[in-house]
């Protein structure tokens, strides 16, 4: 869900205790949206803050995950850090019952004197920003720039630029529901629409509720989210007021719980309560801050969107060539089918040759006993009538040689594609196990020596080499396990790093990552080979299956064939584990 209101203060309550007083060490923009700071707080230590503004998930939270950052930071970046390296965090409020979070900070300016500095984060779905003010309120720098008509009073028309003073965004036209006593609720209650649903008068009529708090509210008084207000009764409405009450109770105290719903096991939605309206068809999983719980919801979201918006170039060559090839591997398995009835066309060069007497120039169509028919039956033959009997007979014969060389032909074109599809297809899972820009780059660059991408003339032979390093992880017995990111990693653990003792492993005729478990010249026990038989499905595009096959063998076994495209081997003399992909494994097992 977004980030409603009354979640933010949980959130908003949490970072103020762990940021106020904080140094701020380092600044950076990892991404179009977002900002990190390294902080150095007094109660923590060492933590990261960050502040995204992203249209679809905008927040502020504390972070433990990594992100690779630009070669060259961003100008916002730099202004970021021009007016507030060095400086502290002095206090972190949240703007009643808005999504609107005020950082203030102390820094030093050029002269070296203290000045105050204010970081406002507006978490408003795609109105998302982020500004820079000074002490006076004026704005610095935002990361949108919004030039529109002034003096509007609107919050979509807000001027958002540099040397302007900030204006909060304009409240909804709701009431709050923390201002309102029980008396003035019991009366706004009884002027409502009997035929309303409660859920829906609540978020019409209160501003700081999201949809799943109304729904919930709606859910303990009536017993269903749907309940409307004419069915409820005079002990519903009053349970309805009084569970208002306690929830609005509860963030006041900060009697607050992260609280993730979990839904065939992938993260759901969260909130701040323990929910009762999905009755026991999702999973509720508690975390100990906001933070925490915000990293393990977004993490595969954002990973996954990050790869998105860096490498779409990359994966829409890879997508058009993939479609292409597609395409042309059908339009060849239909000229092969055509194929098929060759042997007709010698049968009836054969016709025609026994019946050249019967035939002469300028015949359109000769009838005769095809005596290639068990009963001898009669059969029509389409002649050129401006080619000779012998002629006709030899373009029959002609069509038919071509369509034999045709079908030997096609079957090996057929074979050549189905490998090209294969390889282009593990191009584009690999490019979602891309963890940042060195990975797409080593990618880019795979697909230029193979051909796909064209290399610049005045870059050949000075181009600089992108490498990166596989994923690592330890497994439980202390062993070593390597995965490969994308095909030229694949190439160079299996052909080139394992030694013959150790393990490969792969999903059975799915494609996926190279995973190496390194025995040490030992045998591995058997906890290993199953926890690197998890990791080999789980980094395949069988992630999201239940059981999947994965084949493991020694490395001396793993062949690679001569000419084979990045990342394609054959193997012999295997066994098939089944095990079920885990995500939590492998973040346990992952060596940072």
């Amino acid at each position: 869900m977004p980030l409603d209101a009354l979640c933010l203060s949980g959130l908003v309550h949490e970072l103020s205790q762990a940021a106020a007083g904080a140094k701020i060490d380092k600044i950076y923009q990892p991404g179009r949206d977002e900002v990190v700071l390294a902080l150095r707080s007094p109660t923590q230590g060492n933590v990261r803050l960050l502040l995204s503004a992203n249209p679809t998930h905008p927040r502020p939270q504390l972070t433990r995950l990594s992100r690779e950052n630009p070669d060259t930071p961003p100008m916002f970046c730099m202004l970021l850090r021009k007016h507030l390296a060095g400086g502290r965090v002095l206090s972190v409020e949240q703007t009643h019952l808005e999504r609107v979070v005020i950082f203030t900070l102390e820094a030093l300016n050029e002269l070296g004197d203290r000045v105050e500095r204010k970081l406002v984060l507006e978490a408003i779905g795609r109105r998302s920003n982020l500004l820079l003010l000074d002490g006076d309120g004026r704005i610095l720098d935002c990361l949108r720039r919004v030039d529109s008509n002034l003096g509007s009073g609107s919050a979509n028309q807000r001027t958002l630029l540099p040397g302007m003073f900030y204006r909060l965004p304009q409240p909804q036209d709701k009431l709050d529901p923390t201002a309102q006593d029980r008396a003035a609720l019991e009366e706004l209650l009884a002027q409502a629409p009997e035929e309303a649903q409660a859920d829906k008068w609540l978020l019409d009529t209160f501003g700081g509720l999201s949809p799943l708090v109304c729904r919930e509210l709606a859910w303990r008084a009536g017993g269903s989210t749907d309940v409307r207000l004419n069915t409820l009764g005079e002990s519903g409405r009053k349970k309805l007021l009084d569970s208002l009450e306690e929830l609005l109770e509860s963030v006041k105290e900060h009697h607050v719980t992260a609280t993730m719903m979990v839904k065939e096991g992938k993260p759901f939605d969260f909130t701040f309560f323990a929910p009762g309206q999905y009755e026991g068809n999702l999973a509720l999983e508690d975390f100990s801050s906001f933070s925490e719980l915000l990293d393990r919801f977004y993490e595969q979201r954002e990973h996954l969107e990050r790869i998105k918006q860096r490498g779409q170039d990359l994966i829409r060559s890879v997508t058009t060539a993939r479609d292409r090839t597609a395409r042309k591997i059908a339009h060849q398995e239909q000229e092969l089918e055509a194929t098929q009835d060759r042997e007709r066309l010698r049968e009836l060069g054969d016709i025609l040759t026994s019946n050249l007497h019967q035939m002469h120039r300028g015949m359109g169509c000769l009838r005769t006993v095809d005596f290639y028919d068990p009963e001898g039956a009669e059969v029509d033959i389409r002649l050129d009538p401006l080619l000779t009997p012998q002629q006709n007979a030899a373009k029959y014969y002609k069509e038919y040689n071509k369509a034999k060389t045709a079908q030997e032909m096609l079957t090996q074109q057929l074979e050549k594609g189905r490998r090209e599809l294969d390889y282009l297809n593990s191009v584009l899972e690999n490019i979602t196990l891309a963890e940042g820009e060195k990975d797409l780059g080593e990618i880019r660059q795979e697909l230029t020596d193979t051909g796909y991408f064209r290399r610049a003339s005045k870059a050949k032979g000075r181009e600089k080499r992108v490498s990166s390093k596989p994923m690592e992880f330890r497994s439980t017995a202390g062993l070593r396990i390597s995965v490969g990111k994308n095909n030229t990693q694949n190439d160079l653990l299996t052909c080139k790093q394992a030694f013959k003792s150790d393990i490969w492993f792969h999903t059975q005729k799915i494609h996926g990552s190279h995973v190496i478990l390194w025995t040490e010249g030992g045998t591995p026990d058997l906890q290993s080979l199953n926890e690197a038989a998890c990791l080999a499905a789980w980094f395949s595009q069988a992630r999201d299956s239940s059981k999947v096959p994965v084949d493991y063998t020694p490395v001396k076994y793993v062949k690679k064939p001569n000419g084979a495209r990045p990342g394609m081997v054959t193997y012999t003399t295997y066994e098939t584990a089944w095990v079920t992909p885990d995500g939590e494994l492998a973040k346990r097992l992952r060596v940072k």
